[in-house]
């Protein structure tokens, strides 16, 4: 759709794919019909879905007018996913289910199809001007933010802690009936804005984490986030290390 010039309806995709990410693995747990094969067809999905059609589309759709370096920023946000996705592949059954170590491969790619949504769809109906060039560094600045994220190990919130085969609270189903009726007030913005807040989110809780006396760098070793990073008690050996 992208090449076609359809821009608008290529990031609709890929948050159709989203959804359909989030639920395949449920399906295949109700229907135990879990397997190998079936997690690593998953990875070469998400691959594609989160990871090369997102570095298509906001190349196709603007980079390209930056040259060589339009289409580095594609590579790199397309490396760094299957970075992440190699990463989180090799380390299941050995991490703390509460927190993901870097920005998630499909919320990497709800920055990228979010920022093509979000100004497709206001420079369709006149809200927005600007120039190609301005517009240009704009998402390239954006996909290289993601790209960095991903291989990060910035630690952000799973929500997979969350009890939700209990019975719901009367309060959550008010809560996420007005969720839905917000963004259906603008979709485009507010799931943009929320995938902006939630990439963010990752930063907050590494200068937390600062804050108690650990000082790791973005990028560390493998085995930094669970024994060190998340550690709520902060041991004396961390207390000057750089």
């Amino acid at each position: 759709m992208a090449v076609n010039g359809e821009f608008e309806k290529s990031a609709i995709a890929i948050f159709v794919a989203m959804v359909l990410d989030s639920l395949d693995g449920r399906v295949a747990r109700l229907t135990n019909s879990t397997s190998s094969f079936g997690e690593n067809y998953d990875s070469l999905a998400d691959i594609v879905s989160f990871g090369v059609a997102p570095a298509i589309v906001s190349y196709v759709w603007i980079l390209q007018f930056l040259g060589k370096l339009g289409w580095l920023a594609a590579f790199l946000y397309l490396a760094g996913c299957a970075l992440r996705l190699a990463r989180f592949n090799s380390r299941k059954g050995n991490v703390d289910i509460r927190f993901f170590q870097g920005l998630p491969c499909p919320a990497a790619a709800a920055l990228v199809a979010g920022v093509v949504w979000v100004i497709t769809d206001l420079s369709s109906i006149g809200a927005l001007t600007i120039t190609d060039n301005y517009l240009s560094w704009l998402v390239w600045s954006i996909v290289i933010y993601a790209g960095f994220c991903m291989i990060s190990i910035l630690p952000y919130y799973s929500f997979k802690d969350l009890k939700l085969r209990k019975s719901v609270p009367f309060l959550m189903v008010v809560m996420i009936a007005l969720v839905l009726v917000l963004v259906s007030q603008d979709p485009p913005l507010i799931i943009f804005a929320t995938s902006v807040i939630y990439s963010l989110s990752g930063f907050f809780l590494y200068l937390y984490r600062r804050t108690k006396g650990f000082n790791p760098g973005f990028i560390a070793e493998e085995n930094t986030f669970e024994t060190e990073f998340l550690d709520t008690e902060k041991r004396p050996e961390h207390r000057h290390r750089s």
